[in-house]
């Protein structure tokens, strides 16, 4: 089964590298032509570090489909960076999205709170019309050392339709070179998930650390939802998409590794 009933839990070993929620709106222009003073101001006190920095988007390809299709290289944005004391929490805003990530989830709800206070400041400030597209984001890197499963094969921790190959008993883990799904879902009438999962080495986002030899395995859940979003009905989004979350993690983790994550 792909989705699974199973109840949410909190674990005590939880496998979660980042995660991301995205707002994107259409271009408000005055974000970027003077730095956000007024929002900064209403958030400093969760977010008190501050970076700007302009960043080039990747070219855009016009009249796709056609003989006079091309690449056009897109104007230079400025995305403005708010970080916690800590610096595990990151705000950024452009003139087209507003996002939060973090790389100490603490649960559901403590990520919805951090998120509560620059949302309605945001909206306070900038009146977006609505909302294009909103996201959420959960980057899972399992690691076999760390949950004392050295020896096990990825067929025993990670569910079939998520292995690809590797699901059959008679391929060789060891000798799979590359090995990813890669699948879009239509989750209901309004959501959708996008999903990459599939072994692979990661580095480590930390100057001059050691190369880390271990192979782990990386399960991308990027859920979405599209239209014109009332922003009055952004949270009730994300709640859902929240929602759609749940089983569709249970759905891709054996009992074994559910077992080995230590639910609470």
């Amino acid at each position: 089964m792909l989705y699974s009933d199973n109840p949410r839990v909190h674990y005590e070993k939880a496998q979660l590298a980042e995660a991301i929620c995205q707002l994107r709106f259409p271009t408000i222009l005055s974000i970027g032509t003077k730095e956000p003073a007024d929002f900064q101001e209403a958030i400093r006190a969760m977010f008190p570090r501050y970076a700007a920095k302009r960043e080039q988007p990747a070219p855009r390809i016009a009249n796709l489909g056609t003989p006079q299709a091309k690449l056009e290289v897109q104007d230079p944005v400025v995305n403005y960076n708010f970080v916690s004391a800590d610096g595990r929490w990151k705000l950024n805003l452009t003139n087209s999205f507003i996002s939060l990530s973090t790389v100490a989830y603490p649960g559901w709800e403590a990520f919805g709170q951090h998120f509560d206070l620059p949302l309605a400041q945001f909206i306070r400030i900038y009146q977006p019309a609505f909302f294009q597209r909103i996201g959420l984001r959960y980057v899972n890197i399992f690691s076999r050392r760390a949950l004392e499963l050295e020896g096990e094969p990825w067929r025993e921790l990670i569910a079939a339709p998520y292995l690809g190959v590797l699901a059959e008993e008679d391929v060789v883990e060891g000798r799979t070179r590359k090995c990813s799904v890669d699948v879009e879902l239509e989750l209901d009438s309004s959501c959708r998930v996008r999903v990459h999962a599939g072994p692979g080495m990661v580095k480590k986002n930390v100057p001059n650390a050691p190369a880390d030899t271990e192979v782990k395995f990386i399960l991308d859940l990027d859920l979405s939802m599209s239209g014109q979003i009332d922003p009055r009905m952004a949270a009730a989004g994300l709640e859902t998409l929240h929602g759609h979350s749940t089983p569709l993690f249970q759905g891709a983790i054996t009992d074994k590794l559910h077992t080995a994550l230590e639910p609470a």
